[in-house]
């Protein structure tokens, strides 16, 4: 590779030159920079998708939990719910919200998660991307080229973005994430790259402005819930792209339009829990138990 791959533009032109797909070009970039094979690059993707299905599995079957005691039931609350009536969207919005819910939940107990791209967003990549591969037969090899494309659509944005809510607020993090997902979804589906592009650029220009306002400072209210909901935002910025809708704007302009947002929003937004949901008046009783 006789460039490095800072924009997105960047990224659509070296794909459309050589005529590769995403992960074919991301793979052979990340060999030469690291010095190793094509191969070996797989295997650490692997990897990294085997520790998002064994964090799933391992939620799905606890009720641990927090050591706050805030969190930690929900996904067998819905797993039950889903026993007695299925989902409104059907068996594969079940499988991604109850994914989700394991995964976050799973990082609250301690276990084992992948960050993707942080601990608090853990959730968003795997369920949209484990959920939609069982229930659509696809193979361990597209779901580690669509990993692939997720991360380089996590690398790029943290280019112009630190992908922390202290920095940016919760766009960066939850928001950044669902936007992997949507671009990873859209490949699995057989999206053109332009349409990968368009899902990315349609899941964060819809999230921007979303802060980081923790209830007691962690990583817990309203962080858990917001991983199945942005999962499933994730989904429908991949229906609408694949469908031909556009973002009317570049996606480099909707990651500069991030980090402005980002840099405008109040230091009491960004991880601080000193604003919004942090010091409602319940959140606040519930920090007055909690460390009292």
């Amino acid at each position: 590779m006789d460039k490095s791959i800072n924009t997105f533009k960047e990224l659509e032109d070296i794909c459309k030159k050589n005529n590769k797909q995403i992960y074919e070009v991301i793979q052979k970039y990340e060999a030469e920079l690291a010095e190793t094979t094509e191969k070996d690059i797989r295997l650490l993707v692997k990897k990294s998708l085997d520790a998002m299905k064994e964090s799933i599995k391992n939620g799905l079957q606890s009720k641990e939990m927090s050591i706050s005691g805030m969190c930690g039931d929900d996904c067998d609350r819905l797993q039950k719910k889903y026993q007695k009536e299925g989902a409104i969207f059907g068996k594969t919005f079940e499988k991604i919200t109850t994914y989700a819910l394991a995964t976050i939940e799973e990082n609250l107990r301690m276990g084992k998660i992948a960050a993707c791209p942080t601990a608090g967003s853990c959730a968003i990549v795997p369920s949209v991307l484990v959920g939609v591969s069982e229930d659509l037969d696809i193979q361990e090899e597209d779901q580690i080229n669509a990993l692939i494309t997720a991360g380089t659509i996590g690398r790029i944005i943290s280019n112009k973005v630190a992908l922390a809510g202290a920095v940016a607020g919760c766009q960066a993090e939850c928001g950044v994430a669902s936007a992997m997902a949507a671009g990873a979804l859209t490949q699995m589906r057989g999206g053109s790259i332009p349409q990968i592009l368009n899902a990315v650029a349609l899941a964060m220009k819809n999230l921007l402005g979303l802060t980081c306002d923790p209830v007691c400072g962690l990583v817990e209210i309203p962080c858990v819930k917001r991983n199945p909901f942005l999962a499933i935002h994730a989904v429908t910025a991949s229906e609408l792209a694949l469908a031909g809708v556009e973002s009317k704007i570049p996606l480099d302009e909707v990651i500069d339009a991030l980090e402005q947002t980002g840099k405008l929003m109040s230091p009491m937004l960004k991880e601080s829990s000193q604003a919004g949901l942090a010091t409602t008046k319940t959140a606040l009783n519930l920090k007055e138990k909690l460390f009292k």
